[in-house]
């Protein structure tokens, strides 16, 4: 577990490094940044990033103490690796233009994928609207053998293709594409071109690599069941963060409903407010698999590079293991609705 003293000094040096891109707030909830993107904040009044957090917080854990756990085992197995804990690096880049360069491409994907390895987890690189933004995350993947997901921009079939294709070249575990960056005001505004996809061309994408595919994006029950239908090996329950589309519903607010017709199909991921280890919890006893994490580890990164990365995520860890432990639940694997309730 990362101590308090250590969690403080990351949070001040992030602080004194990101100035009004990020204020680093005691309560990471979207409504200091609303509207600045680019930056880390919410699109347009911020609705979607502060339902993001206020969604996730409306849940409420049943809290049971008679019972023989002890210890819990945060542990999962994910593509036939072996992961500490059921929370990844969400795919975070774009550093020319959410950051102001304040921290270099390859630097924040080194951090990021370094961080989740050293905590027994696994990273996601993202992507851009230049190529050296994705080509930074492939070389940090290089570094590491591979052992963490690229996750493209919807571009044009040829160009998310060839970029799949270097993902299998430097033997990654797998690849990602965030259809909710579709229309995003970052890719527009670098003149780079994103969109949707239409169910043929899903099924191109897919078919196209050997590597397992990750569809970022999926909001609704219809949208998770086409995904499984094309061959997607899994899917994020997500909305950019909140940072692509105004008054959207929180991540929590779906994710059970979306969840449920693909459970056991692919693997369920959720992105959205998740900022504690209860926070896992709850995701997971709504039926995501395993949940991503992006503004924490980012600024993990920015106060303290790959160890800053690796202090978040055990701190995680740490409040996961109490949550469960207060739940009943020694392992993963025993957490589910009963967990939960919506009073």
């Amino acid at each position: 577990m990362a101590s308090k003293i250590a969690m403080y000094e990351i949070h001040k040096r992030a602080r004194e490094r990101m100035g009004r891109i990020c204020r680093v707030c005691s309560v990471c909830d979207g409504r200091v940044c609303r509207g600045e993107v680019p930056g880390m904040g919410g699109i347009g009044t911020g609705a979607s990033f502060m339902r993001n957090v206020d969604a996730l917080a409306s849940v409420k854990v049943n809290m049971r103490t008679l019972h023989g756990v002890k210890e819990a085992d945060c542990s999962i197995s994910l593509f036939g690796h072996s992961l500490a804990l059921p929370v990844l690096g969400a795919p975070v880049a774009g550093v020319k233009i959410n950051f102001q360069e304040l921290i270099g491409e390859y630097e924040l994907a080194h951090a990021i994928v370094g961080g989740c390895l050293d905590a027994g987890t696994i990273g996601m690189t993202g992507d851009g609207g230049g190529p050296n933004v994705y080509q930074a995350g492939i070389e940090a993947l290089h570094e590491f053998r591979g052992r963490a997901i690229p996750v493209v921009k919807p571009g044009p079939n040829d160009q998310i293709i060839s970029k799949f294709k270097a993902a299998e070249d430097v033997g990654a575990i797998a690849v990602g594409m965030d259809v909710d960056a579709a229309g995003f005001v970052n890719m527009r505004l670098l003149g780079a071109e994103a969109g949707p996809k239409t169910e043929k061309e899903l099924k191109k994408l897919i078919s196209s690599t050997s590597l397992p595919v990750i569809i970022k994006g999926i909001m609704t029950p219809d949208e998770a069941k086409l995904a499984a239908e094309c061959g997607a090996a899994g899917i994020v329950v997500s909305n950019h963060g909140g940072r692509v589309l105004d008054h959207t519903p929180g991540v929590a607010d779906v994710l059970s409903e979306v969840a449920k017709p693909v459970k056991g199909k692919l693997i369920v991921f959720a992105d959205g407010g998740v900022r504690r280890g209860v926070d896992v919890l709850k995701c997971l006893a709504m039926g995501a698999d395993a949940v991503l994490v992006g503004r924490p580890l980012t600024i993990g990164a920015f106060g303290g590079g790959r160890e800053g990365v690796r202090c978040v995520l055990n701190e995680i860890q740490s409040e996961l293991e109490t949550a469960m432990i207060l739940t009943g639940c020694a392992s993963t694997r025993d957490i589910g609705p009963h967990t939960i309730t919506s009073i």
